[in-house]
């Protein structure tokens, strides 16, 4: 069967999951063409050579390590043009030369649209769809209320009509629309077979904190080690070591870590989880998506949901680890059987229609 996948660019769990899918399909005989952009286009471009065509996306602008919407807003209308102009142009390129038979979307709007354009099947795969298509058993602070009613909407009008929405979560969540499958995270080959110790080092995954709240929180604790990554730094400051980009060596260190410090990001979070590491997560703010994923890590016991990278909430999550790692061995996932075997099934209903 030919598949086009879709991608979006912002951050690169996008891109790292969506490889996951595509190597699967590809490696049952379904040939796969990637439409992506910016960073996610840059990976799976060199992942898989010839395969991935290059378009524009849409992104957050940011203002102070948080949304802005204005700023957002902005973006959107500075880029508009020319980015309709040249999507126009890759999808006239993707008409002449690939025939898909079904779409696939990572939360991705031009191979939504090229679906509906060509009355294709398409299938939705992404994490983004739990706050529309399931029920949220956490409560929503009144700040984040107008945040989740914004993220809700967005997510609900993004790809609507989908003939099937997998979701990926490490938190189950009630079902409240029909073709809908809930599905454990999607974890790289990479993470799975990574040697998984208790170290003495916390890893931090940092872009949106300035380095001076960095240093100046982590520094307070001068009997940890944290090794920092995402701040394109290179050198030794006490006790923080900041590493530059290498996936083998964040790899290496996020399995032998004791803990971790990030955003509310999906991806590292679902794989901190599924490595059985605690999470001391401080999301973005106005990301909505962020501040869900940080209530679950906080209401399973998992780690830590704080407001910002503070000395005190650390402290506090510094002497609560071991309980956190005690909740952790509860999580139960068999790497990716659970997706493959569901998409898989679904793929074959596809092949007899």
């Amino acid at each position: 069967m030919k598949i086009l996948y879709g991608v979006p660019g912002e951050g690169m769990g996008h891109g790292t999951r969506s490889k996951v899918v595509i190597d699967y399909l590809i490696s049952k005989g379904h040939e796969v063409k990637i439409v992506a952009s910016d960073r996610a286009y840059q990976f799976l471009d060199k992942s898989f050579p010839g395969c991935a065509i290059e378009i524009k996306g849409f992104h957050f602008a940011y203002k102070n390590a948080e949304v802005s919407k204005s700023g957002t807003f902005m973006l959107i209308l500075k880029s508009a043009a020319k980015n309709l102009a040249f999507n126009k142009t890759q999808k006239q390129l993707l008409e002449h030369n690939f025939k898909p038979d079904l779409v696939i979307s990572d939360f991705e709007s031009f191979s939504f649209v090229f679906a509906k354009l060509h009355k294709l099947p398409i299938i939705s795969i992404d994490n983004m769809q739990v706050m529309d298509r399931c029920k949220l058993d956490i409560k929503i602070a009144i700040a984040e209320r107008n945040n989740y009613l914004l993220a809700k909407g967005i997510v609900k009008f993004k790809v609507p009509r989908c003939h099937h929405y997998f979701i990926t979560s490490f938190f189950d969540a009630d079902i409240k629309k029909t073709n809908t499958t809930l599905v454990p995270p999607i974890i790289r080959k990479e993470i799975q077979t990574a040697k998984v110790v208790r170290g003495k080092h916390i890893i931090m995954y940092q872009t949106s904190s300035t380095l001076k709240t960095v240093k100046e929180t982590l520094h307070q604790f001068p009997q940890e080690k944290f090794l920092v990554y995402g701040m394109n730094k290179d050198e030794q400051d006490k006790n923080i070591t900041f590493k530059p980009f290498s996936e083998t060596g964040f790899i290496q260190d996020l399995a032998s870590a004791k803990a971790v410090i990030a955003n509310g990001g999906f991806s590292f979070i679902s794989e901190a989880v599924y490595l059985k590491k605690p999470v001391y997560s401080f999301p973005i703010n106005k990301q909505f998506e962020q501040w869900m994923n940080a209530a679950y890590i906080e209401k399973l016991g998992y780690g830590k949901h704080c407001n910002s990278l503070n000395s005190d909430d650390l402290k506090v999550f510094l002497e609560s680890i071991d309980a956190y790692e005690r909740n952790l061995k509860q999580y139960k996932q068999d790497g990716n059987y659970v997706l493959f075997e569901a998409l898989e099934s679904f793929v074959e209903k596809i092949k007899v229609v």
